[in-house]
């Protein structure tokens, strides 16, 4: 398992890039090994991802039972982690990023330790909140990432924005269609309030 002192750093560099430090990466070896041991905050997530999971399964109805739920979640979540480093292998090879891969990876890994912890805080704070606020909430938190994700690309790549942003959509998007295979699949609909 990872060490408190590899959280600490690790969260540490993740802040870091959001703002904006220029001395970020170095939070995060650029070594095979560092990259393949990111993929451990994926259980450090685990707990938070399925208070957010309660959270939203508390405001809607499925025609899936509990289990068929928990299967098809566990699944998507375990994929969400594993099919942006793969596809951005093959970007990265193209584009004669490899000596920079394993440090992306793991940056991009670490964010999502602080990210869940903050979506953990305001997500049901949201759900609260009248509508409106909630609604915006929602998407000052999407923007927060959407950000954190542009700039961690532009630090650790040395990307540009119009490049950065692509990544972004190639991230994104995949990401947004697994989530509405698993609502369909689920046959998950918003409760109805009475």
């Amino acid at each position: 398992m990872l060490s408190a002192a590899e959280i600490a750093r690790g969260v540490q560099g993740a802040v870091a890039f959001l703002w904006r430090d220029p001395r970020a990466t170095t939070y995060f070896d650029n070594t095979t090994e560092a990259c393949l041991r990111s993929f451990r905050v994926m259980v450090l997530v685990a707990p938070l991802q399925i208070i957010l999971l309660l959270i939203r399964y508390s405001g809607v109805t499925t025609a899936a039972d509990e289990m068929e739920i928990f299967v098809v979640e566990t699944i998507s979540y375990v994929v969400e982690w594993l099919l942006f480093p793969v596809i951005f292998h093959e970007i990265a090879r193209r584009q004669g990023w490899l000596d920079r891969y394993a440090r992306y990876i793991g940056a991009l890994n670490w964010i999502n330790l602080p990210g869940m912890l903050l979506a953990v805080v305001l997500v049901p704070l949201a759900q609260l909140a009248p509508a409106a606020i909630g609604d915006l909430v929602h998407v000052v938190l999407q923007a927060l990432f959407f950000y954190w994700f542009l700039v961690t690309t532009r630090q650790v790549l040395g990307a540009g924005w119009p490049l950065s942003i692509m990544l972004l959509i190639v991230s994104w998007v995949p990401l947004a269609f697994i989530s509405f295979l698993v609502a369909r699949y689920l046959g998950i609909a918003a409760a109805v309030v009475t």
